[in-house]
């Protein structure tokens, strides 16, 4: 199926690979030229390219992997709940046009973390 009819959990699901092989040009490739990704407490990123910035540098910090536990769908509209091998949690809500991300929030189990 090509990009542009791909489905939401489609997308989301080819997200969720990109993020595991740490590959942020594919990651980028998923977002529209202007796309905005907002991970709650820290500022929107805008545009492919900062998003694509904002990938490597987390992918350079730290080795990252998001185990997806419900992927859900309603629309243009995908929401992915998610822990790590390290049992940190949270989720992300996608809204996907036209096969790639328009928009992404994701909000995370602070408890998870360590406080």
């Amino acid at each position: 199926m090509d990009r542009e009819n791909a489905s939401p959990k489609q997308v989301v699901r080819r997200w969720v690979e990109a993020f595991n092989t740490a590959d942020a040009d594919a990651l980028a490739a998923l977002y529209h030229d202007d796309a905005t990704n907002h991970q709650v407490m820290r500022d929107p990123v805008r545009g492919q390219a900062h998003i694509r910035a904002m990938f490597s540098a987390e992918f350079a910090a730290m080795k990252m992997t998001c185990i997806p536990e419900n992927l859900f769908s309603d629309g243009e509209w995908a929401i992915l709940e998610w822990r790590d091998p390290e049992g940190r949690r949270g989720c992300g809500f996608f809204h996907i046009v036209d096969g790639r991300i328009a928009f992404q929030r994701g909000y995370w189990d602070r408890l998870s973390f360590g406080g």
